[in-house]
């Protein structure tokens, strides 16, 4: 696939080979892709005419809809560099990114402009664009837009920008981060799934994330946006997603480990079926095999349910099917897989400051636990105006290109597989020796009373307590028995045996945008007040 000058020219692709194909499916109303490309070009000219130039900071705070589709790449076509911020990270988060990005242009739906004054986001932005009903601001409307579009030129793709968008990430491990998305990163990402995943255009998608969606549609495929909370994945109506895959007979669905969960708690309770489905995809956290083994069942035998790894830095990385892990079994950590075709891996030696220059010198010893970095046309080139973050996240190569570090640990097996260990800062340091998250968890987590577990350090760096905390299983209850049961299962494995305290949790704090990712900070917070007021374990 040639490299568009302009992401949104997989849009008129589209429309050229398959016009009178719908496009977007949503809250009962459907677009074809022959639509979907006129009202992308009228949007855009229109945007053109109310203000909007090529490299402006747009802000989008709209719902996944057809208009969320419409005005992205109408955005993108028009050469404004897209803000892109997960609403549900809070609104103190909000109003921070509104700030850090410094938007010149609101595109949001009412709420998101009553937010917008009455909290006070965005106070750089000059030009407001209304998607739905305007209340008391000015500004145009679609309506207006795609009036002031009538007759007016198309911006020139030749023009653009190489910014294509600033896409904010959760902050489930720290402060969110803006990361720069070229139109050239969003091509690759686009062609290396259509080629890793066979995607074919013509067929029925469902998406729970509005990147996928967007990635989805300009691949050829028919999105039909299910009616859910997209900020609390895990809690989607699990019958109606499952219907809606069933009408359309729908070949891919998308979702992160929590979504799947649900479903597939669903699918287990009920005996329902997806025997449309081709792939499954989650990505966002670990998934873990029982999750995996459970939405198989909901599958035709032989259907791939397929865990990527990646961040918004840098997506995709690798990729693993159930199947595989299915094989493998228990290891140490999880089984992220094989590099993705166009992309290198690395694993170096874990550090907590810069590394201005790459030098194969820092790569870890073989079978060594270190921090994952990643070189490849999926690695977004900066953070915006953050040069600090820039400073600790990436690493000037020989030859000018840039290594990312995901600050994930992890390792490589014999085979070339990747595997996580967990993040890099939520490690434990204790005066033994390191301890991390993902391989200690694994064995609290094979007991059947237990849904998942979370390690975290309590005190400074290097003296650190190891704590346990546990999520039950419904119906399960805490015990002594229990506690036993979990202290011998630690104290079977040498790399647990450290690990003396076990509290419970009845929901563990995650970050909004997947509703897998634990805040294992706030926990080590309460962790610290537990021991200091001597409950016992």
């Amino acid at each position: 696939m040639p490299e568009p000058v302009n992401i949104s020219t997989l849009i008129a692709g589209c429309a050229a080979a398959l016009p009178d194909r719908p496009a977007v499916i949503h809250d009962g109303r459907s677009v074809t892709f022959r639509e979907l490309e006129a009202d992308v070009a009228l949007l855009a000219a229109g945007l053109a005419r109310a203000g909007i130039k090529p490299g402006m900071r747009a802000a989008l705070m709209v719902t996944p809809s057809i208009e969320f589709v419409a005005l992205t790449f109408a955005l993108y076509r028009a050469g404004a560099t897209t803000v892109l911020i997960d609403p549900g990270i809070g609104l103190g988060n909000m109003k921070r990114c509104l700030a850090e990005a410094r938007p010149e242009a609101f595109v949001g739906i009412s709420k998101a402009h009553a937010a917008r004054l009455l909290l006070g986001w965005a106070k750089t932005s000059g030009l407001n664009i209304t998607a739905g009903r305007r209340w008391f601001w000015g500004g145009p409307d679609l309506a207006e837009l795609r009036r002031l579009g009538e007759g007016a030129p198309a911006p020139d793709p030749a023009a653009t920008p190489e910014t294509a968008s600033i896409n904010f990430t959760s902050g489930s491990t720290g402060a969110p981060k803006g990361a720069v998305y070229t139109h050239a990163m969003f091509a690759a990402q686009a062609a290396m799934l259509k080629e890793y995943f066979r995607i074919e255009p013509g067929a029925f998608s469902v998406p729970t994330f509005p990147l996928f969606a967007l990635f989805d549609v300009a691949l050829g495929l028919t999105i039909v946006i299910p009616d859910m909370d997209f900020t609390r994945p895990a809690a989607v109506d699990p019958a109606m997603l499952a219907g809606l895959i069933n009408e359309y007979k729908a070949v891919q669905l998308f979702g992160s480990p929590a979504l799947i969960d649900t479903l597939s708690r669903y699918g287990a309770a009920s005996g329902t079926t997806l025997p449309s489905l081709e792939r499954v995809i989650s990505c966002g956290a670990p998934v873990s095999a029982a999750v995996i083994e459970r939405v198989a069942r909901m599958l035709r035998p032989g259907t791939p349910v397929y865990t990527p790894y990646g961040a918004t830095e840098a997506l995709p990385v690798a990729c693993v099917s159930g199947e595989e892990l299915a094989a493998l079994g228990p290891g140490r950590g999880v089984c992220l897989g094989r590099s993705w075709p166009g992309v290198e891996t690395f694993v170096i030696r874990i550090s907590d400051g810069p590394i201005a220059e790459w030098s194969d010198a820092l790569l870890a010893p073989e079978g060594e636990i270190g921090e994952i970095a990643v070189k490849g046309p999926i690695v977004s080139p900066c953070y915006f105006a953050r040069p600090e973050s820039d400073a600790l996240a990436k690493i000037r190569g020989a030859d000018g290109r840039l290594y990312h570090r995901m600050g994930d640990a992890g390792w490589k097996d014999s085979q070339g597989r990747l595997w996580f260990c967990g993040r890099k800062s939520h490690r434990v340091t204790t005066a033994e020796g390191t301890l991390f998250t993902i391989p200690c968890e694994s064995v609290f987590n094979a007991h059947p009373a237990v849904r998942r577990s979370a390690l975290v350090g309590a005190g400074p760096a290097g003296r650190q307590t190891p704590v346990l905390f546990v999520e039950l299983e419904k119906g399960a209850r805490q015990s002594a028995v229990l506690t036993t049961e979990l202290l011998g299962l630690g104290a079977a494995q040498a790399h647990t045996a450290g690990i003396k305290h076990i509290f419970y949790h009845p929901g563990f704090p995650v970050d909004i945008r997947h509703n897998a990712k634990i805040s294992r900070e706030k926990l080590a917070l309460l962790a610290e007040k537990l021991l200091g007021a001597g409950t016992a374990a």
